[in-house]
């Protein structure tokens, strides 16, 4: 390793770490230029706790999406503040993991092993933004919805860049006449509707048992104490429980559009054999 670019190194881990530069250069020696190793071999000697950026709150950041009709992805990469967010060096980051998203369908452990354009590691890369940038950065969740029978429908709230923003979504579905405007206008409202009312299944066999579970559980103890008979409880109880299932699976939802009828009922008017396969919905810092 040259001594510019170990120097530059040691900068970077003096940036993440706190730690003094005798005990950086040490650990970029014994790690031989590794960042993230040479973190641990710190922390591990006890110089330092942890990354100092890196215990920090991202809560900030974009949305990514790529894809086309048939295969898209999603992805989220966390910053502290919005005008880092903002940031074009930054942005370009994000948009190029977000290709790689793609191509690795979605597997963080993939995405972060892989190289970028520069021949640099991801995960190399992003440390040297944080250092760089001085804001702690991570790549904190993403998804792939692939299905060569339905049709990949997207939206971007808060665009930043083309298909990239604060709050992204895909809805993958199937049905007759693919290729009519009636069924991509569908699909594009679908995935504002989706948007706009952060469904958490497509249905109520979807939904998490345990969440319904611990909502019903939630809903009997607020009850308890109202004084009612136990008939008239069970009866708020039920309702109660069947308006939290309404509102949170999506084809109970009441559309956005049309507020009088509810998604399934939008879909059983168009009369093109509509399902919904699937959805996925990622907001910044959710």
């Amino acid at each position: 390793m040259s001594k510019q670019n170990n120097l530059k190194k040691i900068k970077q881990l003096r940036d993440l770490t706190g730690a003094g530069f005798k005990d950086c250069n040490n650990a970029i020696i014994e790690c031989n230029g590794d960042i993230e190793k040479s973190i641990e071999y710190l922390r591990v000697k006890g110089i330092s706790k942890a990354s100092k950026k890196m215990e920090r709150s991202a809560k900030e950041g974009l949305i990514c999406l790529f894809g086309n009709k048939n295969s898209s992805s999603i992805i989220e990469i966390n910053c502290e503040t919005d005008f880092v967010a903002k940031n074009d060096e930054y942005i370009k980051f994000c948009e190029e993991i977000s290709e790689i998203n793609f191509n690795q369908k979605g597997d963080l452990d993939s995405i972060k092993k892989n190289k970028m354009k520069d021949g640099k590691i991801v995960n190399e890369k992003l440390i040297e933004l944080i250092s760089k940038i001085g804001e702690k950065i991570t790549i904190t969740r993403a998804a792939f919805i692939s299905n060569s029978e339905s049709e990949n429908f997207s939206y971007i709230h808060n665009l930043v860049n083309d298909n990239t923003g604060k709050l992204g979504v895909i809805a993958s579905i199937k049905g007759k006449n693919k290729d009519s405007e009636v069924f991509k206008d569908f699909g594009k409202k679908l995935c504002m509707h989706i948007a706009a009312s952060n469904p958490l299944s497509i249905t109520i066999d979807d939904l998490d048992k345990k969440l319904v579970e611990n909502e019903k559980r939630i809903i009997e103890e607020e009850l308890k104490s109202s004084g009612k008979p136990q008939d008239i409880v069970d009866k708020i109880s039920k309702g109660k429980l069947e308006k939290f299932i309404q509102e949170n699976t999506l084809l109970n939802q009441y559309w956005v559009m049309d507020p009088q009828k509810k998604v399934k009922e939008i879909i059983k008017d168009l009369n093109l054999d509509i399902s919904i396969i699937d959805f996925i919905r990622y907001k910044v810092g959710e």
